[in-house]
């Protein structure tokens, strides 16, 4: 079973990218879920990471066919959203609502027509307060506007969404925020552990 993980700097986690050593899952939740599925069989599971840091919805669009498309796989896990906000508060070149939308849709309507055998799961976007977030928290904080949005078309189309801003919000409360992201966006290993957490749980019920 060939698993692919799309996405930006989350999925990446600082991956190796011309390597078959370990370091080519990165250091994040991909790795997490590499090593839970292959310790219950090591030939079973081809597992793919394909994240780029810094990547926004129109970025992931411009390389789908390569990095996706092309390798086939039979699970396809997307996670993307908040870099299409960070890049207007830094950078003013991030993606605004509607167009965000509008591409997305398009990426997943796209996808399902080319890869028709392919389970997609698409993972929610989130954020805390931290040193990234803080320096413009309620622009961050329409992530959430996003994600509802985002859950919506996911439904319509039939795929698998694989929600994460609650239940990180609520370990968060109970042990900071900066337990679950270093930054107000990047997963620590923690966080990284509750999101492969998330991942195996929606894996397991609904594939398997």
């Amino acid at each position: 079973m060939k698993i692919l993980f799309f996405g930006d700097s989350i999925t990446d986690a600082r991956r190796g990218r011309e390597s078959d050593f370990n370091d080519r899952f990165g250091a994040g939740f991909v790795m997490q879920i590499a090593g839970e599925l292959l310790l219950e069989d090591p030939l079973k599971y081809e597992i793919i990471n394909r994240g780029i840091g810094g990547e926004r919805i129109v970025d992931l669009y411009a390389r789908i066919k390569k990095d996706v498309w092309n390798e086939e796989p039979d699970v396809l896990t997307i996670l993307e959203g908040i870099n299409d906000i960070s890049h207007d508060v830094w950078h003013n070149n991030g993606v605004e609502f509607e167009r965000w939308i509008k591409m997305y849709r398009k990426l997943l309507e796209e996808t399902k027509e080319k890869l028709p055998n392919t389970t997609i799961i698409v993972g929610e976007p989130f954020v805390l307060h931290g040193e990234i977030s803080n320096k413009d928290f309620d622009a961050y904080d329409k992530i959430r506007e996003r994600s509802k949005a985002l859950k919506e078309l996911v439904e319509e189309l039939g795929l698998l969404f694989m929600p994460l801003q609650f239940i990180i919000d609520e370990k968060a409360a109970k042990y900071g925020e900066k337990v679950l992201l270093a930054d107000g966006v990047h997963p620590t290993v923690y966080g990284a552990k509750l999101i492969a957490k998330e991942w195996l749980k929606l894996f397991r019920e609904k594939i398997l």
